[in-house]
């Protein structure tokens, strides 16, 4: 049985008249280049979101064609796509090796705005996993090594035993980016900005791309 409870209920038509009230309608999204219109909602995003503006829903299919879902974390965004890392054994390594394909959304609460993206996958060069391992703080890059993600842990001891082995292994050095660590490149064939209206009218913006360039389109809410 579900809780009804615990799910709010769909706005009133004062919630909506209040809300009409309270905002200053902006003006209807316009943009040639979606990732510069990305780049400043994000600049919003990070400014005004209380967690993880980059967080993203990462959706892929397994072998059987049933979708998967996580969350994960955008590290670069560029005319180039949207990059992510992760272990390459995990599921989501394995399922974009096996079909390179994947959708993410960008959910900004705050905002109320989202940002859906379509593409295909390619790994990011050796060269830029490296620089970004780099950055990462050394409990990060020993958990990079002790973490056998998706893998069945057989109880947290395991994890804490890999970790101090890890760090046994590398001491004070440098600790290299693992073999099996690396990223993932969306590049995007298509990507939506959503913007919450009033009374569910919501504003959509598409960009499909064509060749090197971009068409528009808005949908109905």
């Amino acid at each position: 049985m579900s809780d009804k409870a615990a799910i709010p209920p769909s706005p009133s038509e004062d919630d909506y008249v209040r809300q009409v009230a309270a905002a200053e309608p902006p003006p209807l999204l316009s943009a040639q280049d979606p990732f510069a219109l990305f780049a400043e909602w994000m600049k919003e995003a990070t400014a005004k979101e209380p967690n993880d503006p980059n967080g993203m829903a990462l959706a892929t299919v397994d072998e059987t064609g049933m979708p998967d879902l996580r969350m994960v974390l955008l590290k670069d965004a560029g005319p180039d796509g949207f990059v992510f890392y992760t272990n390459l054994g995990s599921a989501k390594g394995r399922q974009l090796v096996a079909n390179p394909k994947a959708a993410l959304l960008f959910h900004w609460k705050s905002l109320r705005r989202q940002v859906r993206v379509r593409g295909l996958v390619e790994p990011v060069t050796a060269e830029e996993a490296d620089a970004y391992f780099a950055t990462r703080a050394r409990p990060a890059q020993i958990g990079a090594w002790a973490s056998e993600q998706s893998q069945t842990l057989p109880d947290r001891l395991a994890l804490e035993k890999r970790i101090a082995e890890i760090g046994l292994k590398f001491g004070l050095g440098k600790v290299p980016r693992p073999p099996h660590w690396s990223g993932f490149r969306v590049r995007p064939e298509a990507i939506e900005f959503w913007r919450d209206r009033p009374f569910r009218l919501h504003e959509r913006l598409v960009f499909e791309r064509v060749g090197e360039g971009w068409t528009t389109q808005r949908l109905y809410p």
